[in-house]
């Protein structure tokens, strides 16, 4: 048993555990191009999560990780099959009944590991925030903790070099050969506000790519995923401490 992960203790180890934080991993269920799996994310995410625990526990940080989420919001993607989709709407109720037992339970921080661009938690925090003002909410989007381009050749967002490299490194017997892989080609919306960054709109996956992915894979190695992984697990565990550890009545400086 790692006594940091929930899913691997029992109610003799947890009953008089004091407990700081916890961590709740949050992935999707959706294709990622042709040759790797739906549950990406849910592995990228719950590995991490596990990963960066493990560091932080030994520092010292009362932390417990929570059983992965594996499915998020896939509202562009509604016609591409078996892309498992929760509403917003969904993920707030799931939110609200996981921090009420963790706020009853005195557990008043939660750090949510998100593996999935769709799924958007801010707005959901800010109103459970008002629900829940004891509770520190917060999470992060670990493919954003580290500039990509320093480990990868091709840029992209969605079964890419990156995502490739992560996969080859930790489930490489769930990768097909790259030679099975598109090239992950996207097209880029011709209104030019939204093209720039500064307007958004959802995009429609089926219209913007043909395999699924957004960014060339070709030039992923199990290597590159290595080094990406241990390094954004170095940071996202130094977060644990530092939230396990923050005093909730002196935030700021």
């Amino acid at each position: 048993m790692r006594p940091y992960i929930l899913a691997e203790n029992n109610w003799k180890d947890i009953k008089q555990r004091q407990i700081d934080l916890a961590i709740l991993p949050w992935g999707a269920t959706e294709a990622h191009n042709y040759h790797l799996p739906y549950s990406t994310d849910v592995i990228e995410s719950e590995r991490i999560s596990i990963a960066a625990a493990e560091i932080a526990f030994n520092k010292g940080a009362r932390i417990i990780v929570l059983p992965t989420i594996p499915y998020g919001v896939n509202t562009g993607q509604a016609d591409i099959k078996l892309d498992m989709n929760i509403n917003p709407t969904t993920q707030f109720a799931i939110l609200i009944d996981l921090i009420e037992v963790l706020n009853r339970q005195g557990i008043y921080k939660l750090l949510i590991v998100n593996g999935h661009g769709g799924n958007d938690f801010k707005p959901l925090l800010r109103e459970i925030g008002l629900k829940y003002p004891k509770m520190f909410l917060s999470f992060c989007n670990w493919f954003t903790a580290l500039p990509k381009e320093k480990y990868f050749e091709h840029s992209g967002d969605h079964a890419d070099e990156m995502e490739t490299s992560l996969l080859l490194h930790l489930s490489p017997e769930l990768v097909l050969p790259l030679t099975e892989a598109g090239e992950g080609k996207a097209k880029h919306i011709k209104i030019k506000g939204i093209s720039e960054g500064w307007a958004w709109t959802e995009r429609k996956w089926s219209q913007v790519t043909d395999d699924t992915g957004i960014g060339n894979p070709a030039k992923a190695t199990k290597e590159k995923g290595e080094k990406y992984f241990n390094d954004v697990v170095e940071k996202v565990s130094q977060l644990m401490v530092d939230i396990a550890n923050a005093d909730v009545d002196d935030f700021y400086e």
